[in-house]
């Protein structure tokens, strides 16, 4: 079983993927970029990290492989560690080791893991068939140098006249008639803006009338809106254990209900086993702190259910 192939596939999808014993790969999403020297525009994108400490099995990964290659927990269980096993080997013998789409692991000077990002996907869905561009520099001096010289080309020359008296004695008059004709229309426009007042008064005060006469009745009236609100999904869940008989399920179901958890019984899965819930929460972070809760102070074997109910 190619583990790495299926590390590859869920970090489309989930913000966490852990790798028991290992480590575990953390995404974040990073906005697009614009790179201003070689002025190249880079679509959002997610960054990947990874993070030694976080070893324990959450379940994801090993469900996803028993799925995808159609056999059992345990047997996709044993095929991670084996995978871990022979990683581990590599970086002790070559001090570097490099998994596909993912990333190169090193050991530095101190005998720590580095880890540095692969560029080769970008695992936003989001930004699926985006890729980066380049985009030609906008030159604008060329435009002024340009008009610099159209201007020393064909300069802008002033002509004066020489001024005639007569024409002094013309405006006079056309001022003076202008302003008779100015006085007349104003007269007439205030004339034309009162009886306009009027008329809209009267208008208004017969609407007003009509809305006071009239009575309205609906003929058919729309039918009643009822409104759907969909539910909170809850993919992440505790699990307290997995049992063979109904019975023993029923009574741990019971135990937990009397110590105040959300407890659930789920449908038996393909095994025919019955799996009993701490109980269940709609993002990966609230899920994990209650299962660290639980294995301090009740469970050490809780372990986390990641699917769709």
């Amino acid at each position: 079983m190619n583990t790495q192939k299926h590390i590859s596939q869920l970090l489309y999808r989930y913000q966490c993927v852990t790798v028991p014993g290992f480590g575990a790969f953390l995404t974040e999403t990073k906005s697009a970029q614009w790179h201003e020297v070689s002025n190249t525009f880079f679509p959002p994108k997610k960054l990947i990290s990874f993070n030694s400490h976080l070893k324990n099995n959450d379940g994801l990964l090993a469900n996803h492989i028993a799925k995808a290659e159609k056999t059992t927990y345990e047997v996709a269980v044993s095929a991670i560690e084996n995978d871990v096993i022979s990683w581990k080997n590599n970086l002790q013998k070559e001090g570097s080791m490099e998994l596909k789409n993912i990333g190169l692991f090193s050991l530095n000077s101190e005998g720590s893991l580095v880890f540095t990002p692969s560029e080769q996907l970008n695992y936003l869905t989001d930004s699926f068939g985006l890729s980066s561009f380049v985009t030609p520099f906008i030159k604008r001096e060329i435009y002024k140098e340009e008009l610099a010289q159209l201007e020393e080309r064909d300069p802008i020359v002033l002509v004066t006249r020489k001024s005639r008296p007569y024409l002094k004695y013309a405006a006079i008059l056309i001022v003076a008639l202008t302003a008779t004709g100015s006085l007349g229309l104003k007269l007439y426009s205030d004339k034309v803006e009162t009886d306009t007042l009027l008329v809209q008064q009267a208008v208004q005060k017969q609407v007003e009338n009509n809305i006071q006469e009239a009575t309205f009745f609906i003929q058919n009236p729309l039918p009643s809106v009822t409104l759907t609100v969909k539910e909170e999904t809850m993919p992440y869940h505790v699990v307290s254990g997995v049992f063979r008989v109904e019975e023993n399920a029923e009574n741990a179901y019971q135990d937990l209900i009397e110590k105040g958890y959300k407890a659930r019984r789920i449908a038996p899965n393909k095994h025919g086993l019955f799996p009993v819930l701490y109980g269940s929460f709609p993002t990966y972070t609230e899920a994990q702190h209650a299962r660290t809760e639980i294995q301090k102070s009740e469970n050490p074997e809780a372990w986390l259910l990641i699917e769709e109910l």
